[in-house]
């Protein structure tokens, strides 16, 4: 198995060259290339992930995590992708657990790194943002008669036949549920496994409560109920 790291930045130079340099040493010999999209940084990141071995893909201006996810997803050729955030909240040595769950069940075609079977330290996801990804989960599960515990997951591998083969629309933080659900919509299926949540060390986040909030509602409430 070939697989292919996606990161989606923007000014995350305080951390991309650890995240890139730990997946890589995660994925070992799977590690068929780690793709770096630099979504309109002007702190340094583009330059610190190529420095760490990367092939990064500029955005000019900033375009948003959907976008940054999408030409990754269509730059790669990995048997499998995984996407990991750039900031260092997720810890890239979890990856094998990923792919241990594709190994053990072959017909899966994304296994999603659930942050609320697993363990998130403190500040690392703030009450608001919390209660808001519950709330969206449980509606998520509801429609679409699943059993997803996280629904915004960041962290995931997915088939990457299956993931280049979806007509994604999403520009911003709302690409995680159009993948899940249009993966979902396609009878496929999915897995969880746990992972760590840490809290940012560095940097801000570009998540905007209220307007991506109200993105991520939209793409669940327009989905519907899969066929």
């Amino acid at each position: 198995m070939k697989v292919s790291l996606i990161i989606a930045a923007h000014n995350e130079v305080a951390t991309i060259a650890d995240v890139v340099t730990r997946g890589r040493a995660a994925l070992g010999d799977e590690c068929l290339e780690v793709i770096v999209v630099d979504d309109g940084s002007k702190d340094g990141t583009g330059a610190a992930a190529t420095s760490a071995g990367a092939h990064v893909y500029r955005l000019s201006p900033n375009q948003g995590k959907g976008r940054a996810l999408r030409t990754g997803i269509n730059a790669s050729r990995g048997d499998w992708l995984v996407f990991i955030d750039a900031d260092g909240q997720d810890d890239p040595a979890e990856i094998p657990a990923l792919l241990d769950a594709v190994r053990s069940h072959p017909d899966v075609a994304l296994v999603n790194g659930s942050r609320f079977i697993g363990k998130l330290e403190s500040g690392a996801i703030s009450p608001p943002n919390l209660v808001g990804n519950l709330a969206f989960t449980g509606l998520f599960d509801l429609l679409y008669g699943a059993r997803i515990t996280d629904t915004q997951a960041g962290f995931r591998a997915v088939r990457g036949d299956v993931a280049r083969s979806l007509v994604l629309e999403s520009t911003e933080y709302e690409i995680e549920t159009e993948m899940l659900a249009k993966i979902l919509g396609q009878r496929l299926r999915v897995l969880e496994v746990p992972v760590t949540r840490r809290a940012r060390a560095a940097g801000t986040t570009d998540f905007r409560r209220v307007r991506n909030g109200l993105r991520i509602l939209a793409t669940i409430l327009r989905r519907g109920r899969p066929p």
